[in-house]
């Protein structure tokens, strides 16, 4: 048995809050402890409360951070972490120009585990401790992920994309090929550990019917999986779609008659929707993903995040790297505040803290087991410092409540303001730099 007794402030949310005064939503100690035995909260409250239930458990003390549980990214590109900042183009010219290209690599799988290594150092090195990821084509860049994960005690839920049409040599399947890829990868990582298999057609543009059939199949036959795909992100993709599938009645429409839309689908972007459109998700319980900095990178549009809630449709917040600008939930939620001001809606602090954590698990139905600092969820912890820059401990000389604290670590924050990640109780921030900031061995 492994133990360890974190002490600081502690703040994990219950439910969403309904306003600033809404404080039965959330819990917030001043003084807390923090226990985790062998990779689960075991125990949380004030700190000579949890210290009298575990009097020999070393004690790590955190003081005066602020301890949440991890942030979770439900859509982010893990083979796209060398074309992050790829300058000047809208989405299809920045896929054909950017993405296709490097994402062929991915075929090497030496290239694909380093690559892993890297993306979760920097995930971890970021406050994230889950992530929902698209992978490559190639089998192997998703065996790789799902093999660093594993090692590190990581919940992944990951997929290879299918695509077999509108994509370079060395980067399509076919329907067959793409079905019997991930019905194999299912059986070998689905389950396995804290590694989730999600169903992963990239999106309508790269996929033929035949493929879509496939992928349908395979979300029938594997219900217990998540399915990821993208969705009217841009006017210039929505109208392809149109021309490549005339019968359906919309861009959503791809997806509903191939099966693919269900409490457990993740929708990327979802900016520009239809009125039916908006009615199916609300009927379907399928999630939108809004992308921020993604789709002010690329000019993509603005998401109404407000007009789909108002609908009871529950929507979850992500980077989107590469197109995301920031591997950080915390600039992340930035940005996110920004593009609903220019809608006129303030995200208040409180709620964009929810969403990154408590949210995100519930549109992943994992609000059991992540997202919270409840006993008996797994011990994914993030320790937040609001003084970590000078900029930083100069405006919270002036931050008097948590609301105001917490906005500015969500507008200033980022790696710098991760004092520690927790992953199943261990510590995993890069002590050094990530090997990602490290010089690769040809270019030694």
């Amino acid at each position: 048995m492994t133990e360890t007794l974190l002490r600081g402030r502690l703040l994990t949310f219950h439910r969403d809050p309904q306003g600033a005064d809404d404080t039965e939503a959330y819990t917030y100690i001043e003084d807390a402890g923090l226990l985790m035995r062998d990779g689960l909260i075991a125990a949380r409250g004030t700190f000579a409360e949890v210290r009298a239930q575990a009097p020999q458990a070393p004690v790590t003390d955190h003081r005066p951070h602020l301890m949440m549980a991890g942030f979770i990214d439900t859509h982010i590109h893990f083979p796209q972490v060398q074309v992050i900042a790829s300058w000047g183009a809208q989405l299809l010219d920045w896929l054909n120009g950017y993405t296709f290209p490097e994402e062929t690599r991915f075929a090497d799988p030496a290239h694909a585990a380093r690559m892993a290594q890297a993306f979760l150092d920097l995930l971890t090195a970021h406050g994230t401790t889950t992530a929902v990821s698209f992978c490559s084509v190639h089998a192997a860049s998703a065996e790789a992920l799902f093999a660093e994960a594993t090692r590190r005690d990581m919940r992944m839920l990951a997929g290879k994309v299918m695509m077999d049409r509108n994509a370079p040599d060395g980067l399509r399947d076919t329907a067959q090929s793409g079905y019997d890829d991930s019905k194999a990868l299912i059986d070998r990582w689905h389950g396995k550990g804290r590694n989730g298999y999600v169903i992963t057609p990239r999106f309508a543009i790269t996929s033929t019917p035949e493929q879509l059939v496939m992928a349908g199949t395979l979300a029938a036959e594997h219900p217990e999986c998540h399915v990821q795909t993208h969705l009217s992100e841009n006017r210039a993709e929505i109208a392809y779609t149109a021309e490549l599938y005339p019968e359906a009645r919309d861009y959503l429409d791809v997806y509903e008659g191939f099966g693919l839309l269900g409490p457990k689908t993740l929708l990327g972007h979802a900016i520009h929707l239809t009125p039916r459109e908006i009615d199916t998700l609300a009927e379907t319980g399928a999630h939108p993903v809004f992308c921020p900095t993604s789709n002010l990178f690329l000019g993509s549009g603005l998401f109404d995040a407000p007009g789909l809630g108002a609908r009871g449709i529950t929507s979850g917040i992500a980077t989107d790297v590469g197109a995301g600008t920031s591997y950080s939930m915390l600039q992340t939620l930035n940005e996110g505040y920004k593009v609903l001001q220019l809608q006129g809606h303030a995200l208040h602090p409180l709620n964009a803290f929810h969403w990154a954590t408590r949210g995100n698990a519930c549109v992943l139905g994992l609000q059991d087991r992540i997202g919270t600092l409840d006993p008996g969820t797994e011990a994914d912890v993030v320790v937040l410092d609001s003084r970590a820059t000078a900029a930083m401990a100069l405006r919270c000389e002036r931050a008097g409540t948590l609301a105001e604290e917490l906005f500015v670590l969500q507008v200033m924050g980022d790696d710098r303001a991760i004092a520690e990640t927790y992953v199943a109780g261990t510590p995993r921030k890069p002590a050094t730099r990530p090997l990602a900031q490290q010089r690769a061995p040809e270019l030694a």
